[in-house]
């Protein structure tokens, strides 16, 4: 199997690339990171001139027509960058709940807007009580009309604090864990109703707790699809999550073996000692790993076997997750005191590995699920 880019991919990877380097420095990251947003408006600008924000939506909605490839593309830089901008909740989660739930008109009005920078989602689901589970579900959704009346709580909602329209689960009918009787809807985040308390993540992303107390909105504003169609855009986030986590554990190893080569103790480079020599060997082995396990997922992310698709997402979240917590760890203890400071990257690679690992799943909850589920078969 081929695995080279094409040449319109590597012209994406060397312009976002360019890009990143020039914009996106350790110290310019801080600085978006204390702006009003969290994050920065003018990348997001520069992102959707590049055609970033476009890329996933079909040619006929003003999008590109790309697929996951080219997400794994954007996502690895932006790992190595530590991105703080909205992409994963705007253009991977929203933009997955559009492709495949909303209506030709609904795409029509929102597509070229998103493309544009000019408008953003987030995706609202987690429950205090929910955890990893997206049919535990609390928020309800009554019939009003033709419309319906949404009332419940959501936490920790990526980049919920500054988005335009949410994308929000609730149950229409049964019990609250229930797989049967999840809606989901497209909330304007402004509408009567919606309250919102923004905060920094661990990682320096941002979110925000949302309530929704007698949130009225039209018939329009459910898509179809509901559990499923949720299940199906978080197995696509986890792909381009995947990709993002390899991109932090790459830069992560490279900080790593450069200090290893200008670190000295006892008279020479650190990096001349045989034991930490092997465990910098066995973070390349971690990365590669990983990278391998992304490429899966972005192969997977189009599958239309639902429960396929599903156990090979679980088994690259275990793999992802297993290999960039100990590169983030050993990041952490070949440089020393330094790694734990704020003014040092190497701890940011840690924290936003952690973040990533426990998005969606932690190991421990796949890899019970997957023991469930039987476990992946390969072809011979």
């Amino acid at each position: 199997m081929d695995f080279d880019l094409s040449e319109d991919q590597r012209l994406l990877q060397d312009s976002l690339q360019k890009l990143l380097k020039d914009k996106y420095g350790f110290e310019q990251r801080k600085g978006y990171m204390k702006s009003e947003t969290g994050w920065s408006r003018d990348l997001w600008a520069a992102y959707a001139e590049l055609g970033l924000l476009g890329m996933p939506f079909a040619e006929a909605d003003g999008g590109l027509g790309y697929g996951a490839v080219e997400t794994m593309i954007v996502m690895e830089q932006f790992g190595r960058a530590l991105a703080l901008e909205p992409f994963v909740s705007t253009v991977v989660m929203g933009g997955g709940f559009l492709r495949h739930g909303a209506s030709a008109e609904q795409r029509a009005a929102m597509v070229p807007e998103i493309a544009a920078g000019k408008r953003l989602l987030a995706f609202a689901h987690t429950e205090p009580q929910s955890r990893f589970d997206l049919h535990d579900v609390a928020t309800t959704a009554k019939k009003d009309g033709a419309g319906w009346i949404l009332d419940g709580r959501k936490g920790v909602v990526l980049h919920g604090d500054t988005a335009d329209d949410l994308v929000v689960t609730a149950r229409i009918s049964g019990q609250r864990r229930d797989r049967e009787g999840i809606g989901v809807f497209l909330v304007p985040a402004t509408a009567q109703g919606v309250s919102r308390r923004g905060f920094r993540t661990s990682d320096g992303q941002r979110a925000a707790d949302i309530t929704f107390d007698n949130v009225k909105v039209g018939p329009e504003a459910e898509l179809k699809g509901g559990l499923a169609l949720a299940e199906r855009v978080v197995d696509e986030t986890i792909a381009a999550l995947a990709a993002e986590a390899v991109g932090c554990m790459e830069a992560a190893k490279d900080l790593t073996v450069d200090y290893l080569k200008t670190r000295k103790q006892f008279g020479r480079p650190i990096g001349s000692f045989q034991a930490l020599q092997h465990r910098a060997a066995e973070m390349m082995v971690c990365l590669e790993q990983a990278r391998s396990m992304a490429m899966l997922a972005a192969m997977m992310a189009s599958e239309p076997d639902a429960a396929e698709r599903r156990r090979q997402m679980r088994a690259v979240k275990i793999e992802v997750g297993r290999n960039a917590r100990f590169v983030g760890q050993q990041t952490i203890q070949m440089h020393g005191g330094i790694a734990m400071t704020m003014e040092y990257a190497g701890g940011h690679y840690l924290k936003r590995l952690t973040v990533i690992e426990n998005m969606f799943g932690d190991m421990d909850h796949h890899l019970a699920a997957l023991s469930e589920e039987g476990g992946v078969f390969l072809a011979a």
